[in-house]
């Protein structure tokens, strides 16, 4: 008898750091994960959407429409109170093309010069949208509130993660930035994280499905 296939789910992201984190939240479900790298090349559309929703379905989409298997996109930033939400959808793109993750990191501290800590507060939020062959879409929205360090700390993660102090579950603020957590630490609390545990929530419940169904939204 031929064993079954388990059922593919693509992640449509360039970035290595994304995919390695949705690789660990999915582990032990009956998927296999694969990369835009075994899709020969599939190249990402522009990210012009309003929204990180609108975003994350503008990738998602131009996937499903080269691959044909259920696909699934994110999109996130970090909003600053004190710049009014900026960079919010266009974290990825502050300052313009070209620059690194830590010289978008030191231009945001230097719009920060003078802002004292308690006008420091910020978030970061993402949503993941989940499309599947035949029309069904899924959406799931998490976030953590948190501060913008006065300098750059630690190593780990990527974006932001070494300027933005996470609050825990607690609520309090955490004296470790997000580039200091160990991967578990970060995907314990990180916006991706719970956005990953709601998805994965969803999957091993039935409530979404990658061979079609209802659409679903869900939000932490």
């Amino acid at each position: 008898m031929q064993a079954r296939r388990r059922p593919a789910l693509v992640v449509a992201t360039g970035n290595p750091g994304k995919r390695k984190e949705i690789e660990a939240a999915l582990v032990g479900l009956d998927v296999e994960v694969l990369g835009l790298d075994s899709l020969g090349g599939v190249a990402l559309p522009e990210e012009n959407g309003g929204t990180y929703a609108h975003n994350a379905l503008i990738k998602a989409r131009a996937v499903l429409d080269a691959a044909g298997l259920p696909v699934l996109a994110d999109d996130s930033g970090l909003e600053v109170d004190a710049l009014n939400g900026e960079p919010g959808v266009y974290s990825a793109r502050f300052g313009g093309p070209g620059l690194s993750d830590r010289q978008r990191c030191r231009l945001l501290l230097e719009r920060l010069d003078g802002v004292p800590d308690p006008q420091r507060s910020a978030r970061f939020r993402a949503v993941l949208a989940l499309l599947v062959p035949g029309g069904a879409v899924y959406l799931f929205e998490a976030g953590v509130e948190g501060r913008i360090a006065r300098d750059l700390r630690g190593s780990g993660g990527f974006g932001y993660d070494p300027v933005f102090y996470p609050r825990g579950d607690d609520g309090r603020l955490l004296s470790k930035t997000m580039a200091q957590l160990t991967p578990e630490e970060k995907n314990r609390i990180s916006h991706r994280g719970r956005a990953l545990r709601l998805l994965r929530r969803a999957l091993a419940s039935g409530a979404a499905a990658l061979d079609g169904g209802n659409c679903c939204q869900a939000r932490n």
